[in-house]
């Protein structure tokens, strides 16, 4: 019996964008598309349509469109509409979280936990009004005022990453619009349904068609979007070689970028840390999402003489971790976004395993609580692990955690500078001072003490340096609402009334 597969298009100003007799009179059959997998059955769920140039062009018209009215509307009419697709988003939060783990893999509770994180940047967004206030100086000189405004920037692109396609893009989506922008989203092709169903609860909320336009597909799109003359501004999360293509692509065509890249977060454990909380830590900062965050802990830097003790909690709660289809109760890990990425991982775990690193927990041989077929890979942990290997060095981006045994504390901060990334780490300790001492020294923008995952609320801003980092700018908070505006600077001078003009005071008899 064959089964219809489901099929995923644009949308663009204010409504799904069919190809068929859209922007060109391509049928569905000859335009380009991607296979969109369910990832625990290793099946394709549905096909996404993949933008052209003309696509793009069309999508950044609506939006450039859009613009002219929308940067005028009230901060009022802003906030209400964001208000109200917070409403929204609440009231449906767990569809959305179903969509995720339908497409990406992670568990329900794990997408339930992106969509309220999603929410909070979303609430923050509904208080944008309170930035946007400017300055102002009376009597700068004599009689001469001088103040600021802040105004949006024009039409702007996101471009967001697959493992977290309800989050990401409602870091940039709601600041950018509560700023008086209109925005074309491109979301990951292996996982494209969320970035519709945002575009949709939008247009619920009132948002103007054309404020919020989304475009599928691959490099094409990207490319587009980063040379297109009106598009001003690009917010981009995904690997460190993309995230530097886009910074020097974009820039180099006169764009303001901020791009997210890649991370390898260490989690250092000082010998007077509480163990047990250090071993749960580890193991759902390394493990949670199946390892695909930008977040996770990927080496652990055990400070002696703690290595020993450290690796056998990690191992007995490893041994426990229920690995399965996320829709099913109880699972607390899920699989890998699709076969080739599960692939990768893999060829990860071998290659640790020829250079000379203790495999101590594989994976591949893990209980799975789900169809053979999906894209699984266990909790995977190395031991006793070298700066100079495969599996210290790159971004593996699965469940793959690895052990590197440090003799002092100087030692395990020399290891996390040296690394040429510097989005997140955190420090394991019940030592005040050297906790204190650990983040001013640190060189990593985000800092977690006896905590692993130190992803910023929403009131501030989340984002690495070094090779994490291409831009100025981090994601949401205040620095996002930099990002999406330019400020403007008014001098002016207005003539006292008693130069002459009309006078409304008494007549004087003279």
């Amino acid at each position: 019996m064959s089964t219809t597969i489901g099929r995923i298009t644009h949308w663009i100003g204010g409504k799904p964008w069919d190809t068929v007799g859209g922007v060109d009179d391509r049928t569905a059959e000859s335009a380009r598309s991607g296979d969109v997998y369910d990832p625990a059955t290793g099946q394709v769920a549905s096909r996404v349509d993949f933008a052209d140039e003309s696509t793009v062009d069309a999508a950044v018209a609506a939006a450039r469109e859009a613009f002219g009215s929308w940067r005028n509307a009230s901060l009022a009419q802003r906030s209400n509409v964001m208000f109200a697709f917070r409403e929204l988003l609440n009231a449906r939060k767990g569809e959305l979280a179903a969509i995720v783990t339908a497409e990406h893999g992670k568990v329900l509770s794990d997408a339930a936990g992106e969509v309220q994180r999603a929410l909070e940047a979303v609430e923050f967004a509904c208080g944008i009004p309170h930035l946007l206030k400017g300055g102002f100086s009376e009597n700068a000189s004599t009689r001469v005022d001088v103040y600021s405004i802040q105004q949006p920037l024009g039409v702007v692109g996101v471009i967001s990453p697959f493992n977290f396609p309800a989050m990401v893009p409602l870091w940039f989506v709601p600041n950018a619009i509560a700023c008086g922008n209109a925005v074309v989203l491109k979301p990951s092709e292996k996982d494209p349904s969320a970035a519709n169903f945002i575009a949709e609860l939008f247009a619920e909320a009132g948002l103007p068609d054309g404020v919020l336009n989304v475009v599928h597909g691959d490099k094409v799109a990207v490319d587009r979007l980063l040379e297109h003359p009106d598009v001003k501004a690009v917010s981009f999360v995904g690997s460190t070689p993309i995230a530097r293509y886009v910074y020097e692509t974009g820039t180099r065509h006169g764009k303001r970028v901020q791009a997210l890249g890649g991370a390898k977060n260490h989690m250092v454990v000082l010998p007077d840390a509480d163990l047990d909380l250090a071993a749960d830590a580890a193991v759902s900062a390394g493990f949670g999402s199946a390892g695909e965050r930008c977040m996770a802990i990927s080496v652990v830097v055990a400070v002696d003489p703690v290595g020993d003790e450290l690796v056998a909690k990690v191992v007995d709660r490893i041994g426990k971790l229920h690995v399965g289809d996320g829709r099913r109760p109880g699972c607390e890990m899920g699989p890998l976004v699709t076969g080739a990425h599960r692939d990768r991982v893999l060829s990860y775990v071998d290659g640790g395993q020829s250079e000379g690193a203790s495999l101590v927990v594989d994976g591949r041989s893990h209980a799975i609580d789900g169809a053979a077929e999906g894209f699984w890979l266990g909790p995977t942990l190395f031991d006793h692990v070298g700066t100079e290997m495969t599996i210290y060095q790159d971004e593996i981006f699965g469940p793959v955690l690895s052990v590197l045994r440090v003799a002092t504390y100087d030692d395990a901060l020399d290891v996390v500078n040296a690394n040429p990334y510097g989005n997140g780490t955190a420090i394991f300790t019940n030592d005040g001072g050297a906790a204190r001492r650990f983040q001013n020294e640190v060189e990593v923008g985000m800092v977690g003490v006896n905590v692993p995952i130190p992803v910023p609320v929403a009131y501030y801003s989340f984002g690495g340096w070094k090779d994490s980092l291409f831009g100025d700018s981090h994601a949401y908070g205040p620095e996002g609402v930099h990002f999406f505006t330019r400020t403007k600077v008014v001098t002016g001078r207005w003539l006292d009334p008693s130069h002459g003009g009309v006078n409304l005071g008494f007549p004087q008899n003279t």
